[in-house]
């Protein structure tokens, strides 16, 4: 499946680039599915394993959305049931840094304050 072209988004005007960034990214379930596809291609069902916090709602919109930003793109097998796969695109794979340092402050600031994180079971 080929992802659409990025666009501005909706006309908008921003005064800094921290507010276009979050923009894009869309919130906190969004930028979880964006973690989780940088370690590498995830089907539906592993995504929902890995983020059970989340309703299938909102991961299929977030999916959609992303989708839609041409930061992610899905790919099915066509068999039956049909196996489809997300994937970071290039526009996706170019947020990997940004998606490193957060998870890495955020794993200092567990530690500071004594978070507990933990994968889900």
């Amino acid at each position: 499946m080929t992802t659409p072209t990025p666009t501005p988004e909706n006309g908008q005007r921003f005064c800094c680039p921290v507010e276009l960034t979050l923009e894009v990214l869309g919130g906190k379930w969004a930028t979880v599915v964006l973690a989780h596809l940088k370690e590498g291609v995830h089907r539906y069902g592993a995504l929902r394993q890995r983020i059970p916090e989340v309703s299938e709602k909102v991961l299929v919109q977030r999916l959609r959305g992303l989708e839609a930003r041409g930061l992610i793109e899905w790919w099915s097998d066509a068999g039956s049931p049909p196996a489809v796969e997300y994937r970071l695109t290039e526009e996706g794979l170019s947020l990997v840094p940004v998606l490193e340092a957060l998870y890495a402050w955020g794993k200092q600031r567990a530690a500071r304050t004594g978070v507990r994180i933990a994968p889900p079971e």
